[in-house]
């Protein structure tokens, strides 16, 4: 079963919308050191989804990756970019 990024989310205004706020706890994390990570270089023609599935197994984790990273939600990062690619043991509460 996939994990679904918004499981611990609060709903917004009362709604049945989610927020992200698990993206905010990742990133949280690993700049506190309460999340162990390792750092690579984005090379042509990689993206999030692929070192996703990687390192995790599952590529519906992109959004870890990107979270920590601080990049954003694109899937495709330019070559040279740094990313941060979280320990899934540490971040298996958050997400």
């Amino acid at each position: 079963m996939p994990i679904n990024r918004y499981r611990n989310a609060s709903l917004i205004n009362g709604g049945s919308a989610r927020g992200s706020s698990n993206a905010n706890l990742i990133y949280t994390g690993i700049e506190t050191g309460r999340i162990r990570s390792s750092n690579r270089v984005m090379q042509q023609g990689e993206r999030l989804d692929i070192i996703a599935g990687q390192e995790y197994g599952d590529a519906t984790l992109w959004w870890v990756i990107a979270a920590a990273s601080g990049i954003g939600w694109g899937l495709q990062v330019p070559p040279g970019t740094s990313i941060t690619i979280p320990n899934i043991d540490d971040v298996s509460g958050v997400i």
